[in-house]
């Protein structure tokens, strides 16, 4: 395919792809053959030398001292059939039951004994339904999920269905347990559900989730409070070898007023044990008390609920001033999670003292540590923390605790973004208020993961900045944060984000923040292909930017402009953006914003089919960008020089460039890049007659392409292999790859790549149908009627040649 059949991907302000630095392994040339090529082709079979499938082992630690639910354990095993058998007798169970019933202990305990059942691995998350914040969507799960399986951030696809496809692919012959905890919908759980398979999804939640029963055949456990014998159990279990002998009937009263659930059981017995001296009947009359209090400021509506909030308070109240001042302040953070680092900057504390703090904590059964120096609430614990600290907690000290937390998030960030997009403009940041310093970066990768593990917090700080009234903190976070998301982070997570960041930055009138984040929410919206609406942001920051006499603002500005147009391929106008552009980035003395404007001058040109046009850009933004050791920009560069040697009929000059340009895609680790260029690799081998070669090549930039959800250019791949297969006169499978890219780029309303690919599946056709032939060609002039660029003038005339020519 040519250069104006296939714009290059466009990143964030370069015709080029942000590629970005994860794990690379295989090579273009180390795959193997796709297929058979006397014999068919399997197009998404394994391709050796890619990321071995990794036996994920997610499950959380097992519940200390569990006892009791004998029936329920019974149950869950009969889901079972033997030790040996790959037989499931349901493949979906949910266990439903009120809060703090103890399903989540249930389930892990369980888990625990049969996982060796699933040798294949085990899968966990927390779906966070009734927590106060967001909860973990079926998207955000999936990508959990998938990298755990062993497919690296930057192969994942965007889209949801597209990546529960290859969720449901990669278990399809693997036998792994899935516990999906604290689901409150059903539409959380079902991308997670694999197709087929020996695997098991186990799924917790306080509502029944009926839909699951109907529509996809699950069981159901329905989880009540613990009966008085197994709740006294509870109770002696954990306070064992320090209470020994306690009277039945005072542990018999205890549990009464823990309304007999297992979360509010497990915080009682552990404050007894933790003061063995005290006796029960204090413990007793201190929780009855309690109860009494909160029985007259409640409604009565719901006794369990009321009888956990007692305890609660019961536990909140017996902590030393310290640990309560932390717990209560932790309500306030916005995130689901948080770090030891976070905690710190919340409270004031030393990082030593905080540990110790968070330990107790823990160890009171007010918090849960999820990883080494990371925490969460159980939910009804964070409302009942939050409650707190609005109640205990006066207005000013709150308000600088949720200051502190932000202003630390923001410096680390800052540092991350060092790393991630290190040529992005920096905020000119105040020196932070925290106690604890922001997080260094030793390199890339630890910039990315800390990115990656705190995505769903992030995504929280601009919001919780507005809502506190802190508006200059909300656009500085929403700034600094586009600039450290990490790598593969749908650019549409980020939308509203930045939404609420530009309205700050217009109520502080902040015209510098407002150009900035009115394009970086414009390339969230073309991530998303919401084109217009990213247009209105680019051309609104155009605008602002004209008016304040912010001449690189501008140009950035009319750069992505030229972007949106040369998505939609009005291709004279992108041009002329990026001309327009490129000279103010060279009066301002800007070479790397030049050079990229360049490339993109040359893309545009060498999609018009305006060849000694875009040779001069390409050469010239090929030299620059050699000069700045832009090795990303170099492979870009490289691509439009290799498609113009492949159009002059310079296969060997086309080559070296493309592999030059390929060895810079792996040497950065970048599946975005490689995936793209492969198409080009594939074109040369398929003109030179290397027909397996480029099976082989377009097979491997399909797969990349699917991964990363670019249904467009994984449609270039199957284009390419129906070109391959009409190459070798195999003319009904080169129909078939033809029919299913017309078929995505239909969806997707690009009327340029539908008219092409129509005008192969034509030619694929018409030696078997040639009025089929001919209705195609019809059909692809419909689409080509607003072009007017040299190449579009070429493709209509030719169509019309073969229409005009009389059926044989």
């Amino acid at each position: 395919m040519s250069g104006a059949e296939s714009n290059a991907p466009a990143g964030d302000e370069g015709s080029r792809p942000q590629g970005s630095r994860n794990d690379l392994s295989g090579s273009s040339r180390d795959v193997v053959q796709a297929g058979n090529v006397s014999g068919g082709i399997n197009f998404y079979q394994r391709v050796p030398g890619e990321s071995a499938s990794l036996i994920p082992r997610q499950l959380p630690a097992d519940v200390h001292a569990f006892v009791n639910r004998s029936d329920e354990l019974h149950q869950l095993d009969a889901i079972l059939t033997s030790s040996s058998g790959d037989r499931l007798v349901v493949s979906i169970h949910v266990v439903a039951g009120t809060a703090g019933a103890g399903k989540t202990s249930l389930v892990l305990h369980w888990a625990h004994q049969v996982k060796d059942r699933f040798p294949d691995g085990q899968l966990f998350v927390n779906l966070r339904g009734y927590d106060p914040g967001e909860p973990v969507t079926a998207e955000q799960a999936l990508r959990r999920f998938l990298r755990a399986l062993g497919v690296p951030a930057d192969q994942i696809p965007q889209d949801v269905d597209d990546a529960a496809a290859l969720y449901r692919s990669l278990l399809a012959e693997r036998r792994v347990l899935i516990l999906l905890d604290n689901a409150a919908t059903v539409s959380q759980v079902r991308p997670l559900l694999p197709g087929t398979g020996t695997s098991l999804v186990v799924v917790t939640s306080r509502n029944r989730l009926s839909g699951l029963t109907v529509r996809d055949g699950a069981r159901r456990l329905t989880l009540g409070t613990l009966p008085e014998p197994e709740a006294i159990a509870l109770l002696r279990a954990v306070t064992s070898g320090y209470r020994p002998g306690e009277d039945g009937e005072k542990l018999t009263e205890l549990a009464r007023l823990c309304a007999r659930l297992p979360l509010a059981l497990r915080i009682a017995a552990e404050r007894a044990a933790s003061h063995p001296h005290m006796r029960i009947d204090d413990l007793i009359s201190d929780l009855r008390d309690e109860s009494a209090l909160w029985d007259a400021l409640s409604t009565g509506i719901d006794e369990e609920a009321e009888a956990v909030h007692s305890v609660f308070a019961w536990s909140y109240r017996a902590l030393p001033e310290s640990s309560a001042r932390l717990f209560r302040l932790l309500g306030i953070h916005p995130g689901p999670e948080f770090s030891l680092h976070a905690a710190a900057a919340l409270c004031e504390f030393s990082l030593s003292r905080t540990r110790q703090l968070l330990d107790d904590l823990v160890g009171a059964h007010l918090l849960e540590q999820t990883a080494p120096d990371r925490f969460q609430f159980h939910d009804l614990l964070r409302a009942f923390a939050t409650g707190q600290a609005q109640s205990d907690e006066p207005a000013e000290q709150r308000n600088a605790a949720l200051y502190r937390v932000l202003d630390w998030y923001l410096h680390t960030a800052d540092a991350a973004q060092s790393w991630l997009r290190p040529s992005e403009q920096h905020s000119v940041l105040a020196a932070t208020t925290a106690s604890v310093p922001p997080l260094a970066f030793a390199d890339y990768d630890a910039a990315a993961d800390w990115a990656d593990r705190e995505h769903t917090t992030l995504l929280r700080l601009v919001p919780a900045a507005v809502s506190a009234g802190i508006d200059t903190l909300a656009w500085q976070l929403a700034e600094v944060l586009w600039s450290a998301r990490y790598p593969s982070a749908p650019g549409s997570d980020w939308i509203d984000p930045m939404r609420a960041g530009l309205a700050a930055a217009e109520r502080t009138d902040e015209p510098g923040a407002q150009i900035r984040l009115l394009n970086y929410l414009g390339m969230a919206y073309r991530a998303y292909r919401r084109l217009d609406e990213g247009m209105g942001c680019h051309r609104r920051a155009r605008q602002l930017a004209h008016r304040a006499t912010m001449p690189l603002e501008e140009a950035r500005s009319l750069n992505l402009i030229g972007l949106i147009h040369l998505e939609l391929r009005q291709l004279d106008p992108a041009a002329d953006h990026f001309q327009r552009a490129a000279a103010i980035f060279r009066d301002a003395d800007e070479p790397r914003r030049a050079a990229m404007a360049l490339s993109n001058i040359a893309n545009a040109r060498l999609d018009a089919g305006r060849l000694p046009e875009a040779e001069e850009a390409a050469q010239q933004a090929l030299a620059a960008h050699r000069a700045l050791n832009n090795e990303r920009s170099v492979g870009t560069a490289l691509y439009i020089v290799a498609e113009l040697r492949r159009e002059q009929g310079e296969l060997a000059a086309a080559r070296r460039a493309i592999d030059e340009a390929l060895d810079i895609a792996l040497n950065l680790r970048s599946h975005v890049l490689e995936g793209f260029w492969l198409l080009t690799l594939g074109d040369i081998q398929r003109v030179a007659g290397q027909y397996g070669d480029a099976l082989t090549s377009y097979q491997r930039s399909a797969k990349l392409h699917r991964r990363l959800g670019a249904r467009s250019r994984e449609a270039l791949a199957w284009r390419g292999t129906g070109q391959t297969y009409a190459a070798m006169d195999r003319y009904d499978e080169a129909a078939a790859f033809h029919r299913q890219a017309a078929a995505v780029h239909g969806q997707l309303g690009d009327a340029w790549q539908h008219a092409l690919e129509l005008d192969h599946l034509a030619a694929a056709v018409d030696r078997e149908d040639p009025q089929a032939a001919r209705a195609h060609r019809v059909e692809a002039l419909s689409h080509l009627v607003t072009y007017a660029d040299p190449r579009a003038v070429a493709v209509r005339s030719r169509i019309e040649g073969h229409l005009a020519d009389p059926p044989a």
